[in-house]
């Protein structure tokens, strides 16, 4: 890949981020919406619990809401994440009790970034864990981000391979294979990928950190993953 297509890609994913903030930030959907069935679609679909990335709100991963939503699927937000700024830890409580107050299991968590690691820590909470059937994770920093070194925001620095937390939850291995990884091939916010390491790894040809978020492909593998966790909860 040249100079060139990593410079457009950078510059469409920073297209896609102006427009969902400004979006969000105009337009406050009510996400009561995406609980209410929509007519002639299947019953009894596995439901989705969406994560998003750290200074995202839960109407960033709108493409992903409607998608499932429309394929018949319950899709819940744990609208106290806000822009999702707190510790990893935090944020997992936050989504446990979420959890715990509407009584779901069987839920597939949908998460983008941050939103994976959160996801992997709700796995090792012995609150949370046996409701969950599976952790689609989409561009997550599992691995940490180099880049993470360089700033000085506690919520950015968390993503830096040497966080304790991070480190604590890769060396985890026994919860990855609950996992489905979905990356593309150039993320230019996790240079080292999303690869992990007995999951099911799902590497696509898409460009971006924000952008495959309503990437057609994308959506796809989701729908094979919870297809996937569907199948196995029998």
């Amino acid at each position: 890949m040249n100079l060139i297509e990593r410079g457009w890609a950078w510059l469409l994913d920073y297209a896609y981020v102006g427009y969902w903030q400004v979006r969000g930030f105009l337009v406050r959907d009510d996400p009561a919406q995406y609980l209410v069935p929509v007519p002639g679609a299947p019953q009894g679909l596995a439901p989705v619990l969406l994560i998003p990335g750290v200074y995202e709100t839960w109407q960033f991963m709108r493409p992903v809401a409607d998608h499932l939503h429309r394929a018949g699927h319950r899709v819940h937000v744990v609208q106290r994440l806000g822009y999702n700024r707190g510790t990893v830890p935090a944020m997992a409580e936050l989504a446990a009790e979420y959890l715990d107050r509407h009584g779901l299991t069987g839920v597939v968590l949908v998460t983008h970034s941050k939103g994976g690691l959160i996801g992997k820590f709700l796995l090792t909470m012995p609150s949370s864990a046996p409701r969950i059937a599976r952790l689609v994770a989409i561009n997550a920093p599992f691995s940490g981000s180099i880049y993470a070194n360089f700033f000085l925001l506690p919520s950015i620095r968390a993503f830096s391979p040497r966080n304790t937390i991070l480190k604590t939850l890769r060396a985890n291995r026994a919860l990855n294979g609950r996992i489905t990884s979905i990356y593309g091939r150039f993320d230019p916010h996790i240079p080292g990928g999303s690869f992990m390491e007995g999951a099911r790894n799902v590497r696509l040809e898409t460009m971006g950190h924000f952008r495959p978020i309503a990437d057609p492909r994308v959506l796809q593998e989701i729908d094979r993953a919870i297809e996937a966790a569907e199948h196995d909860a029998g």
